[in-house]
């Protein structure tokens, strides 16, 4: 029997359908032909502080969309996943991107393994791994941790998005649950909150907290910046909820437990 130890989600669970129905921002994919960023790629990408004649690796790519802005910005990007329809789809908005003329940097992408990553040391200004940490179990985070250390220059960053927040779903999603169905909003809430998105019950295996983020950056040998933040909440509400969300989402100890990203910046130590 497989072990713990070598337990790894299969590649064949991320197929087209998944990347075009289920991956957060399939819409704006779908609508932009891959031309733009969702809300969430765009603030993990504007913490990366890419400048031009840098050199990035995208660990995760899925669709692409971080390697095309990449060549749209003049610099040189690679993206690496273990999904060959993920590898695929990246191939063809690099192309779609170069048939536009408007890609002016240098971009690749190629089948692989996180925890053995096909590049030298020191090759990368920043590695970026986006909405993938909660895809890999927790021996093969440490694994390809301890890669992207190696293929990041000794003044490289190593950018993390993660969701959802692990103290979101253990803590405070039961009570968001508890008082949704009091208003009759049960339906939409399903106990586990996993299966709000019924694929994520499949592929979802690792989800971090502010805590275990740290853990695991330092056990792979970076110093890191962890924190919290949330999509935008645009609802309209009366007075009471609305100042009740503002202080689940802005006052600690509560925004802790309820906002649902993490986000971090690690650097060598």
């Amino acid at each position: 029997m497989e072990s713990e130890e070598q337990k790894s989600l299969p590649s064949t669970l991320y197929t087209e359908e998944y990347f075009l129905t289920a991956c957060e921002g399939y819409d704006i994919f779908l609508e932009s032909e891959g031309r733009h960023l969702s809300r969430r790629l765009k603030d993990a990408f504007a913490v990366a502080d890419v400048r031009p004649g840098m050199r990035l690796l995208d660990v995760g790519c899925g669709r692409g969309e971080i390697v095309r802005h990449c060549l749209r910005l003049g610099i040189e990007a690679y993206g690496i996943d273990y999904s060959e329809v993920a590898t695929l789809m990246t191939r063809d908005v690099i192309h779609q991107e170069r048939e536009s003329n408007q890609g002016r940097g240098v971009a690749g992408v190629c089948r692989g393994d996180a925890k053995r990553l096909p590049f030298p040391n020191g090759a990368f200004d920043r590695v970026l791994m986006f909405d993938v940490v909660e895809h890999l179990y927790p021996w093969e985070l440490h694994q390809a941790m301890l890669e992207v250390r190696r293929v990041l220059k000794p003044d490289g960053r190593f950018i993390v998005h993660t969701a959802p927040n692990r103290w979101y779903d253990a803590y405070a999603y039961p009570a968001v649950r508890f008082f949704r169905r009091l208003l009759g909003q049960g339906k939409n809430y399903p106990k586990d909150p996993r299966a709000i998105i019924p694929v994520n019950q499949d592929v979802h295996v690792n989800e971090q907290d502010m805590r275990s983020m740290r853990r695991a950056l330092r056990a792979a040998g970076f110093k890191s910046k962890v924190w919290l933040d949330s999509p935008p909440q645009q609802r309209e509400e009366n007075l009471m909820m609305a100042g009740l969300r503002f202080i689940v989402f802005n006052v600690p100890p509560f925004r802790w437990f309820f906002e649902r990203e993490l986000f971090a910046v690690a650097e060598k130590r």
